[in-house]
């Protein structure tokens, strides 16, 4: 989200790595240490070291380094997002600024530069700072400029995924899943269950800058307690799909627009095993997708009218996150989110208190959808199924379909560096 307003707003970016980062946090706790080899004190050999300051390899590394840093972050007038506590913004007028903190890997932009200068100049005065100037590659993911924008892609971490299973002279395919085969439980169990998860999990990271691949991660990743030989078919056939698009990525351009629209799926029944629905959906801040997520419904949905509606429950928790982030970064464009819909039952139910009696059945907290439409927070539409972007999200698609949807999705090729 914060790329997309960055591109939009030509604001500065910045990739920053903090050296040693964990051996800067002060522990809390009191904890003792073993004398290090080499290190012994021979007047004290049966003697601990009582530690002040965290090292690698422990548990409260983490937290008493982010806790030194938000401290830090604090004093300098940065305030912490309530929202996401790994975002802190700093306010001067018209200037803004943010830091993105990922453990020692730090992204600062803002759309000052010379406050940029000033408070980066000051964050190393406390930490022993490495400035990479803008974001190349950042947690496996490397940032690609284009004109008017930028691409988000894991071609390295896709590359190495093959490599590791050896899966790099594979046949591409051109859809991750088949329309014809069923996932149904198989006698034969997977002769390497521990593989399986292994790629499966390492899938899962691949989805941060694919979602084209959502739909068939989250189907493999609901087989992980007891993987079959069909199922081990399900995963090769992605890893086929991944080689015939090496080379693509999440693009982020500039939009002239900050509203938010989401698009909302639902496949009733979908699942032969439970029969339980799966959703998706998509989130748009202006042009540019930010959030998504397939995912299987808690509970089985006894009409198409209500797995939509459960699925519209679960895209307004997002859109509901998303909106008390920008309004707390004082972005907010202030209009209502508009919610895509392509089940007409569902869009009436979240306007017409009529339709009470027929779904007493339905949990409560999904009625929260028709008071944030009632509030005027969220408008929800109809949309044809044609132009249901979250359909991805929620079955197998034939090539043509699944082409045309991912493209949609702003998941285009690109050139890369080897």
């Amino acid at each position: 989200m914060l790329f997309s307003l960055a591109v939009s707003n030509s604001w500065t970016l910045r990739h920053l790595d903090v050296h040693n980062a964990f051996l800067n946090g002060r522990l809390a706790e009191t904890v003792y240490m073993k004398q290090p080899p080499g290190y012994e004190n021979l007047a004290h050999l049966g003697h601990v070291c009582h530690l002040q300051r965290s090292l690698y390899g422990l548990k409260q590394a983490y937290r008493a380094w982010f806790k030194r840093l938000h401290d830090f972050l604090l004093s300098a007038g940065f305030s912490s997002s309530k929202t996401d506590v790994s975002l802190f913004h700093f306010t001067s007028g018209s200037s803004r600024v943010f830091v993105l903190d990922y453990v020692d890997d730090i992204i600062m932009m803002g759309n000052d530069v010379a406050l940029v200068n000033s408070l980066l100049q000051r964050l190393a005065t406390a930490f022993k700072i490495r400035d990479l100037g803008t974001p190349g590659f950042f947690l496996g993911i490397e940032t690609i400029l284009v004109n008017g924008g930028l691409i988000l892609s894991q071609w390295r971490y896709m590359t190495d995924l093959l490599n590791r299973f050896g899966m790099v002279d594979c046949k591409p395919l051109a859809t991750p899943t088949a329309v014809t085969q069923v996932v149904t439980p198989s006698s034969q169990p997977c002769e390497d269950p521990t593989q399986y998860h292994r790629i499966v999990g390492a899938l899962q990271y691949l989805t941060i800058t694919r979602p084209d691949l959502s739909y068939a991660v989250n189907r493999l990743c609901q087989f992980m307690h007891s993987p079959t030989i069909d199922h081990w078919g399900l995963v090769k056939r992605v890893l086929r799909y991944i080689k015939g698009t090496l080379d693509y990525g999440l693009r982020v351009s500039a939009s002239s627009s900050a509203d938010i629209h989401a698009f909302s799926d639902s496949d009733w029944a979908g699942c032969p095993i439970d029969r339980k629905s799966t959703s998706g959906y998509a989130v748009f801040l202006g042009s540019n997708l930010i959030s998504w997520l397939s995912r299987k419904q808690r509970t089985m949905a006894r009409s198409s009218t209500e797995a939509e509606y459960k699925a519209l429950a679960d895209v307004l928790v997002e859109v509901t996150w998303v909106v008390s982030l920008l309004q707390e970064l004082g972005l907010h464009s202030g209009q209502p989110s508009t919610l895509w819909c392509d089940n007409l039952g569902a869009t009436y139910l979240c306007a017409n208190p009529v339709f009470h009696a027929r779904t007493k059945h339905v949990k409560i907290d999904y009625h929260f959808v028709r008071d944030k439409v009632a509030s005027g927070d969220s408008v929800v539409n109809f949309v044809s199924t044609k132009d249901q972007l979250a359909d991805i999200f929620t079955k197998p698609l034939p090539g043509p379909r699944f082409a045309a949807l991912r493209d949609k999705l702003n998941v285009v090729a690109h050139q890369h560096c080897a």
